[in-house]
């Protein structure tokens, strides 16, 4: 089969600086990993994998690229045998994003490159939901929670290995936790199916925990919930999670917070709103009342003379403190004035007077209508 253009599998101009030509394959090799393909697209990714590798440790050598330019695949071919394509190529930098470069090429990568036997690994992560109250969530509170995980086991250490026992190197891989085939300069290496990339396999298990190395326990925690914590919030517990792998490190815990709905406050962001009743007299002449606040049971303001139905007030620095330590949101009331039913007689014969005073055709509108004219 006649081999493509290098420049043109790469995609790039033949006049192209090496750093473009560095930059460009790595955006193909992430893209083109085989580990990142489907089943059906795995043999498609392995040989377009070599073949941007191939064509990446020619262009990345100044000597390589040169014959290649003046003679193509041809001086390339006739020169180096497939090791001698990639010896000596630029692969310098990959290292520093994440480690890229050896990533790629652990299990499909360089033969001779590094086993992947696994070793120490973190524990997973865990994640609670608690509930709290609006106020709990203003105030802030401390809190004990009990929570089920994985602890190394006592009988075996974590080891998985029956007490008396020991792992044992696996034969299949002699403890790399990788097997495969080399192809030319290539290994195309898969996880072991015997020891599942451990490199040691287990001939008696440990009874307690049947090999796994953890055991489930419950574990009480005291936590604390900062003030001002909102619904859908999540506050991490450091090293609480999932013991780890081979004495690895814990996992984390996070707490998810839950508000529980509250009958009068509704928040929004860190400023709360509420709705309070007054009179109609109230709202005409104006007054002083009470009102509830989320930190301390009543608040006084002013309603003054003249106020319409769903005037909002602001009380400042009522609301929630903000989690990042600046100054606390607001407290906003909503009035609303009640029309009142079921009027005694005397009190009909007030309001008749009072819309005759201001003069209303008591005979065109309704009371409801006069009252609210009356206070505009």
């Amino acid at each position: 089969m006649t081999k493509r253009d290098y420049y043109e599998i790469l995609g790039v101009s033949k006049d192209a600086e090496v750093d473009v030509i560095k930059k460009t394959y790595r955006k193909l090799a992430m893209k083109y990993h085989p580990d990142r393909a489907t089943a059906d697209k795995h043999k498609e990714s392995e040989e377009k994998f070599k073949e941007i590798s191939e064509a990446y440790a020619v262009l990345s050598d100044q000597n390589k690229r040169a014959q290649y330019d003046r003679f193509g695949h041809a001086g390339i071919n006739n020169q180096y045998s497939s090791e001698d394509i990639f010896r000596g190529a630029d692969f310098s930098g990959f290292q520093d994003l994440g480690g890229i470069f050896e990533d790629l090429f652990s299990g499909f990568g360089f033969s001779g490159g590094r086993q992947s036997r696994r070793g120490p690994s973190s524990g997973a992560d865990l994640e609670y939901e608690l509930q709290i109250s609006f106020e709990e969530a203003a105030k802030g509170i401390e809190r004990t929670i009990a929570i089920k995980r994985g602890d190394p086991c006592p009988a075996c250490k974590g080891n998985g290995a029956q007490p008396g026992t020991k792992r044992i190197t696996c034969p299949a891989c002699k403890g790399s936790g990788q097997v495969g085939q080399s192809a030319g300069f290539f290994t195309i290496a898969r996880t072991c199916d015997s020891c599942h990339g451990a490199g040691e396999i287990i001939t008696h298990p440990c009874k307690k925990c049947r090999g796994s190395g953890q055991v489930q326990v419950e574990r009480k925690i005291n936590i604390k919930i900062p003030a001002g914590v909102d619904n859908g919030s999540h506050l991490r517990v450091r090293g609480e999670g999932e013991a780890g792998a081979k004495g690895g490190p814990r996992g984390e815990l996070y707490i998810l917070i839950r508000l529980k709905p509250h009958k009068i406050f509704e928040r929004h962001g860190n400023d709360v709103i509420c709705k309070v009743p007054i009179s109609f007299v109230q709202a005409a002449m104006g007054t002083e009342i009470e009102v509830p606040g989320i930190y301390e049971e009543k608040i006084k303001m002013k309603i003054p003379a003249g106020t319409q139905s769903e005037k909002v007030f602001r009380i400042s620095s009522k609301g929630f403190s903000d989690l990042r330590g600046y100054s606390k949101g607001d407290q906003y009331i909503r009035v609303h004035v009640t029309v009142p039913t079921n009027l005694s007689s005397e009190q009909k014969k007030l309001l008749l007077e009072f819309s005759k005073i201001s003069n209303y055709d008591s005979k065109n509108e309704s009371i409801t209508e006069k009252i609210k004219k009356a206070f505009k």
